[in-house]
């Protein structure tokens, strides 16, 4: 049973862009998971990021599907939780 995590406008998270995305000056590499922070928040499984790239250029990147603990990888850009985050859940809920 997979758990969900609410996402809160600030809370980090881990952009994973399908593929590499390289243009206007960011570089985005395909399937590596490039840091982010949660601008605006649609629901629990679709979000608004703060995205960083390779070389620290921030931009943004709107209706991000965000990968809840357990669930399979989306077919296409995603997000999700770093794996502290779901230990630090999953403790939570334990007690």
């Amino acid at each position: 049973m997979s758990q969900t995590i609410k996402p809160t406008i600030g809370r980090v998270v881990l952009f994973v862009p399908k593929e590499s995305k390289h243009g206007f000056g960011f570089a985005l590499n395909a399937g590596k998971p490039h840091n982010a922070h949660v601008a605006y928040v649609h629901s629990d499984t679709c979000v608004n990021l703060t995205v960083s790239d390779a070389n620290g250029k921030t931009f943004g990147m709107t209706s991000v599907t965000l990968r809840q603990p357990g669930e399979p990888e989306p077919g296409g850009d995603y997000c999700e939780w770093m794996p502290y985050q779901i230990q630090a859940a999953q403790a939570h809920a334990n007690k």
